[in-house]
C-alpha cells in the first residue's frame, strides 16, 4: 500500500515537473558525467561490473528522455583517460560492454526510427582494436542522421584534447598550411578530437555527489558558461525527476542571465538618456546665451 502511494506521488511530481519545464526554453545540448557505478555496486555488495551494467541501462533511459523532450544533443562521459589506469579486469569489462552497446546501436530499429547520429570523441587509439572498429561502424551507419546526436566520450581528457589541438595548429602554422591571423574559435574547435562536435554545452550534469567537472569538455562548456547540476544519486539510481530538476536548474540560471542582461540594458539606456538630457540642457543654455547676445547686439545697432 505504501509503495503504491509512493509510486503515485512520484508520478504526480514527475508530471508537474515536466509541465513546468516545458513552459520554458530547453537546453539544446546536455552533457553528463556518469559517476557512481562502482559505489552503487559496492553499496549492494555486488561485483563492479554490476554497477556498470545498470549504469548502461540508465544511459538508455536518459536518451529516451531527451527524445521525449526534444533535446537535440547528449554527450556522455563514458570513459576518461584516467579510467584507463583502473585494474585490467575492470577495463576489459568496460571495453566488452561498450562494444556490445555499439553493436546493438547498429541494429536497433529505434536508432533509425529516431534518426540518431552517434559520434565517438576522445583518443580512441588508446582503445582495443575490436572496440575501435565497433565504434567506427556505429558512426558510419548513423552518420547521415541529424534528428538527435549522441556523443560518446571514450578515452577522453579535456586538457589533453586542448593540448593536442594547440600542437596541431602550431605545426600547421609552421609548415604554412595555416596562417596565424586566420586562427579563431572555430579553428580551435575544428582541431579538437571531436572535430567541431559536440557543440557548445548548455548543461552539465554530474551524479554521485561529487561537485567537480573532472576535465570534461572544458572548451565546449566554459566558453558557453554552461549551467551545472550536481546530484547525490549514483548513476544507476538517476531518475527522471533528477533529470527534470537539472533542466529546471538550467532554466532558472538562463532566466537569471536574461534578467541580468535586461537590467544591464536598462541601466545603459538610463545612462544614455541621462547623457542625452544633459547634452540637451547644455545645448539649450548655449542657445539661450547666443540668443541673448544677438538681442543685445541688435538693440545696440538700433541705437546707432
Amino acid at each position: 500500500m505504501l509503495k503504491k502511494i509512493a509510486n503515485t506521488t512520484y508520478a504526480v511530481y514527475e508530471h508537474l515537473l515536466t509541465k513546468e519545464i516545458m513552459c520554458n526554453p530547453l537546453p539544446s545540448h546536455i552533457a553528463i558525467i556518469q559517476d557512481g557505478n562502482r559505489r552503487y555496486a559496492a553499496k549492494l555488495s555486488k561485483p563492479i561490473y554490476y554497477g556498470h551494467f545498470y549504469g548502461a541501462n540508465t544511459t538508455e533511459k536518459v536518451m529516451n528522455w531527451c527524445l521525449e523532450l526534444g533535446i537535440r544533443q547528449l554527450t556522455i562521459y563514458a570513459l576518461s583517460t584516467e579510467n584507463l589506469k583502473r585494474p585490467s579486469l575492470e577495463r576489459m569489462t568496460l571495453f566488452t560492454l561498450f562494444k556490445q552497446k555499439f553493436d546493438e546501436i547498429c541494429v536497433d530499429e529505434r536508432v533509425h526510427r529516431d534518426k540518431m547520429q552517434v559520434r565517438v570523441i576522445g583518443n580512441i587509439g588508446l582503445l582495443p582494436l575490436d572496440l575501435r572498429l565497433a565504434a567506427k561502424r556505429a558512426e558510419r551507419i548513423t552518420q547521415k542522421y541529424d534528428e538527435f546526436c549522441l556523443n560518446v566520450a571514450l578515452a577522453y581528457g579535456g586538457r589533453c584534447e586542448l593540448l593536442d589541438a594547440v600542437k596541431a595548429i602550431t605545426k600547421n602554422v609552421e609548415i604554412g598550411a595555416l596562417k596565424a591571423k586566420d586562427i579563431d574559435q572555430d579553428t580551435i574547435s575544428n582541431y579538437l578530437h571531436s572535430n567541431g562536435s559536440p557543440t557548445n554545452v548548455d548543461l552539465i550534469i554530474r551524479t554521485g555527489g561529487e561537485k567537480r567537472m573532472s576535465n570534461f569538455l572544458p572548451w565546449q562548456a566554459s566558453g558557453n558558461e554552461c549551467a551545472a547540476y550536481f546530484c547525490a544519486p549514483y548513476w544507476p539510481e538517476f531518475r527522471k525527476i533528477d533529470f527534470l530538476r537539472a533542466i529546471r536548474t538550467y532554466q532558472m540560471r538562463d532566466k537569471e542571465r536574461g534578467d541580468n542582461t535586461l537590467f544591464r540594458a536598462i541601466s545603459l539606456l538610463k545612462e544614455y538618456v541621462k547623457v542625452e538630457l544633459e547634452e540637451i540642457i547644455e545645448s539649450s543654455k548655449h542657445a539661450l546665451d547666443v540668443a541673448r547676445r544677438d538681442v543685445v547686439r541688435i538693440l545696440r545697432d538700433m541705437k546707432t
